[in-house]
């Protein structure tokens, strides 16, 4: 009976593990296809990433769903309580990737129509790509309960933090052009939206060392 109970609290760890991973997984095409959007000017490209918001708010309600009952049911101690505690924490972060990269689409939609990006909006998918690596790199760091791995994504915050920075300065260039206030205004946004997921794939990387190591290393803790 024991190795029945046993194998049940298994599979729940590994479906919610499989939930959580799903999420992430739908994170990176939204990010991706935002910023697509954002460069070729396509609404309906921008519209699927708004509507797909919608699947990111139910799975952040399934993961905390799933959590909790296995807190409730299972009572877990040590890693598995962690690992739980992590995954309700990660899906949070998750669903606001989602957030930031709506909001990515939805100043796509607004941008006025051109036949190529301005220069601080070109550093934009140089942006989502180093933040899209590091939230990849969070959830194979989750998956593999690596910490190490979980480590290296700390690295790379700098990296979006300083394009961040010429994105900020290269708009404040171009919107000396009265005319391009507007546009200039939505690239600043986006450039945050995308600092913003780097943030939140740190977060991500921060609950694994939680979970496999039991440090709170947040806020420079550890």
């Amino acid at each position: 009976m024991r190795g029945h109970t046993h194998q049940e609290f298994e599979t729940e760890l590994r479906n919610l593990k499989d939930r959580l991973l799903a999420m992430g997984g739908r994170c990176e095409h939204m990010i991706a296809d935002a910023i697509r959007a954002f460069e070729e000017r396509d609404e309906a490209l921008a519209r699927e990433v708004i509507e797909a918001d919608r699947s990111m708010d139910d799975d952040e309600v399934l993961v905390d769903e799933q959590a909790v009952r296995i807190l409730a049911l299972r009572q877990p101690v040590g890693r598995d309580l962690r690992f739980a505690v992590a995954a309700v924490k990660a899906s949070t972060d998750l669903e606001r990737i989602g957030d930031e990269a709506v909001n990515i689409a939805e100043r796509a939609i607004e941008m006025e129509p051109t036949d190529r990006l301005s220069l601080p909006g070109s550093k934009l998918p140089e942006m989502a790509g180093r933040a899209g690596a590091m939230l990849r790199n969070a959830l194979n760091a989750f998956v593999e309960e690596d910490a190490s791995k979980a480590r290296h994504v700390f690295q790379h915050d700098d990296a979006v933090d300083d394009l961040y920075t010429e994105v900020m300065g290269l708009c404040l260039d171009y919107m000396k052009d009265p005319s391009r206030i507007a546009d200039g205004m939505r690239i600043c946004n986006c450039a945050k939206y995308l600092e913003r997921i780097a943030d939140h794939a740190t977060n991500i990387a921060e609950m694994v060392i939680f979970m496999v190591e039991g440090r709170d290393v947040r806020h420079g803790k550890g």
